[in-house]
């Protein structure tokens, strides 16, 4: 691949996929409790404390796990405290849709590392920029999940990373990418960041394949599968 103009960072890898080439660099890493659970994490800090061991010291956010302000702020100051790299993922809201705007007030003045999730509209970015404007937060925007409401999460991520950039020093990060291509999506709309499982940072080594090559192996993949199935049109 060309010169990378994006951060890239691996979503939910297992503690065994640490090691794994996957052609480009990864800058940082992302979990949240939805992983951990697919995972079969059974305890969470020390789960957390051994993802950490593995990332050679780049970002690395972890998410809270409270629904409530204390506890969320006593969590976070816990799950800053494993490490220098950890960044604390704070919801955007409460289970209740009540921003989590006291939360961030606090944490910001004891100068830990944020990332805000769950990220879906410029009215949500608007409401928490002037707490963490001059902190060096991420965003992170739920862009797939907003392809996924028939929204063009391309046209909303270019005007929220105007946003942030001309009025902050947070950086954005494209979340929940639906294709690989969304690397690219990502660096044409401004986005300093973008999270991919495994799988997506994998496809990337296709981005220089040649088409017409791409097209034989297919209609060659559709004639055998056809063939050793044995099936017949008669």
């Amino acid at each position: 691949m060309s010169q990378k103009k994006i951060e890239l960072y691996a979503d939910g890898l297992n503690p065994n996929e640490f090691e794994t080439n996957f052609g480009i660099e990864i800058d940082g890493y992302t979990f949240n409790p939805s992983l951990f659970r697919k995972q079969k994490a059974s305890h969470y800090l020390n789960y957390s404390k051994d993802l950490i061991s593995k990332c050679n010291g780049k970002p690395i956010s972890l998410e809270v796990i409270a629904d409530e302000e204390n506890e969320m702020v006593n969590q976070a100051k816990i799950l800053s405290s494993l490490a220098e790299n950890v960044y604390v993922k704070i919801p955007i809201t409460f289970t209740n849709k009540q921003f989590t705007t006291k939360v961030l007030e606090k944490l910001v003045s004891d100068g830990i590392k944020i990332n805000l999730t769950a990220i879906f509209t410029m009215e949500q970015v608007e409401k928490v920029l002037p707490i963490l404007k001059e902190s060096n937060s991420i965003l992170s925007i739920f862009a797939g999940r907003i392809f996924d409401c028939g929204k063009d999460a391309i046209e909303i991520m270019t005007k929220i990373n105007q946003k942030v950039k001309n009025n902050s020093s947070c950086k954005t990060l494209w979340a929940s990418p639906r294709m690989s291509y969304d690397y690219i999506n990502a660096i044409n709309c401004g986005t300093d960041i973008i999270t991919m499982q495994a799988a997506q940072i994998n496809k990337m080594k296709m981005f220089s394949k040649n088409l017409e090559d791409y097209s034989l192996e297919t209609v060659m993949q559709f004639f055998n599968d056809a063939k050793d199935s044995g099936f017949e049109i008669k």
